[in-house]
């Protein structure tokens, strides 16, 4: 018999651009291999209709999100209010397939009885009152701080609200489950590892690279302190060796601090195929966070293609790859693991080693198994 699935993704999944939309897109050649036909359902606010959704999908249907003060205003967090949309609705009311939410953002059906006996799992990104508390604490405008703290308030009762309405919830890391199981006393929460692009297959290359790098989009607060967090604090006392900072739309400070220090290139805005010579190449990868929210997708294409890793306890938190890496959490930890790794040829062992456990955890044929269980068996 044929398994049809709605899924609703809070955005739409293509082009694969940035992290956020890296577990969405590549979800669905995975359960299309499973013999799942995907009815996807998008929310369009700039990025378009995108034909290369139709080679996965038997069919892709976009709404409009409401970027508006009546949504801003709701009693419900801004991100769900705002794609509250009544033809989505209708159109899924049209059928009893399952139906898979992509974040809490896509949740809004579940306040509407008529979907009481529907079959809904939840795909969590995060624990998202926790992630809008981060960005409150990392932004550096008022209006801002004020808008996460309120969304981090509503966030908090809404999630325990999608806790006990949804049949299932499926979290990108071990703590965010434990966090579900024992702040909302959901049972069903469980671990659902990354969906990753099919080209990540963890083939190092060995010997030196020429240079440290840190990559994000540098124009959202969190990234932008972590990387001046480095400059400041890191990279102005190893002047004798070579960094490099690539992202998305560097901040003006940003700009400036890198213009007053030698040894760093700044990349603005690299694209797909640039970054993909930059982390193979370099010798270290850097991966300070201020955020311990979810899971850092950078991590994890960092440990597939690239060679030394060194993060701090945020970014490893809830990962379970902690062993992969050097810790380190203050500047000096920093500026002595870039000293003593920067000259150690990555060697094949290593590889192996990374393989061995990497190549399971985050195997996209095992965890679309793994995902049509849950939703069907």
């Amino acid at each position: 018999m044929e398994k049809h699935l709605h899924i609703i993704c809070f955005t739409v999944p293509y082009p694969v651009d940035y992290g956020g939309v890296v577990d969405l897109f590549w979800k669905l050649p995975s359960l299309q291999h499973q013999g799942i036909n995907i009815h996807l359902h998008c929310f369009d606010y700039g990025r378009g209709k995108q034909n290369e959704l139709n080679k996965y999908c038997a069919s892709v249907t976009y709404y409009k999100r409401k970027n508006n003060l009546v949504s801003l205003l709701a009693s419900k967090p801004f991100i769900v209010a705002s794609r509250n949309n009544k033809s989505l609705l209708d159109n899924l009311l049209k059928d009893d397939f399952p139906i898979l939410c992509e974040g809490i953002h896509s949740t809004y059906l579940l306040n509407d009885k008529r979907f009481d006996k529907r079959k809904i799992i939840v795909r969590l990104h995060n624990v998202e009152n926790e992630y809008y508390q981060h960005l409150q604490n990392t932004a550096t405008n008022l209006l801002k701080r004020i808008f996460y703290a309120k969304e981090s308030k509503l966030l908090k009762k809404y999630e325990a609200f999608v806790a006990k309405k949804a049949f299932n919830i499926l979290t990108v890391t071990e703590q965010d489950a434990t966090n579900y199981k024992t702040n909302f006393n959901c049972l069903s929460a469980q671990h659902l590892p990354l969906f990753i692009p099919s080209n990540w297959n963890i083939n190092i290359k060995e010997g030196l690279g020429d240079y440290c790098l840190y990559n994000g989009d540098l124009s959202i607060d969190a990234n932008a302190k972590a990387v001046e967090w480095l400059l400041l604090n890191v990279i102005h006392k190893l002047t004798h060796i070579q960094f490099v900072v690539a992202g998305k739309n560097p901040t003006s400070n940003i700009i400036h601090l890198i213009g007053q220090q030698k040894n760093v290139e700044l990349i603005a805005n690299p694209s797909t195929e640039k970054m993909d010579e930059l982390i193979p190449n370099a010798q270290i990868n850097l991966l300070p966070s201020f955020s311990s929210a979810g899971i850092k997708l950078k991590l994890i294409n960092a440990l597939f293609n690239g060679r030394f890793c060194i993060a701090n306890n945020e970014t490893l938190s809830g990962s379970g790859l902690e062993h992969f890496c050097l810790v380190a959490n203050k500047a000096d930890e920093f500026i002595k693991g870039i000293e003593n790794y920067c000259t150690v040829p990555f060697s094949n062992d290593i590889t192996q080693e990374r393989k061995k456990i990497l190549s399971n955890k985050f195997n996209n044929t095992l965890n679309a198994e793994n995902l049509v269980k849950h939703i069907y068996g």
